[in-house]
């Protein structure tokens, strides 16, 4: 980060950081996440804003209809029942009839059973 920078940490709504210390061209700020970070500073001039972003209700606005989320950039949501058994392996069948196949995504890869997290190597 160095002088006339734009902001790059701590962006959101209702995010705030807390300076802990500042050593060697490096400030260490702990964050919102309660993490800490080392950010290296290239200038001395760097600034920042005091306070916290506001704008915390953006979260819990309800848009309302779907064309204000399309606005937005938001895609519709079609779930894989609702499609052709070509477009996802859910879809398929007349009216609302179950099919034995495994939650799965668009490509068929299976979701529910499988590893949230890679298995630790000792």
């Amino acid at each position: 980060m160095g002088l006339g920078d734009n902001a790059k940490y701590l962006r959101s709504a209702g995010v705030y950081g807390i300076l802990i210390k500042k050593e060697k061209g490096y400030a260490y700020i702990k964050l919102f996440s309660s993490s800490d970070a080392k950010i290296l500073v290239s200038s001395l001039y760097g600034f920042g804003t005091l306070g916290k972003t506001s704008n915390l209700v953006w979260r819990g606005i309800n848009l309302g209809k779907a064309g204000r989320s399309r606005w937005y950039g938001i895609r519709p949501t079609v779930r894989g029942v609702a499609m052709n058994p070509v477009d996802h392996p859910h879809g398929g069948g007349e009216g609302k009839k179950s099919k034995k196949a495994s939650p799965t995504n668009k490509w068929a890869s299976v979701l529910k059973y499988s590893r949230k997290f890679k298995r630790k190597k000792n």
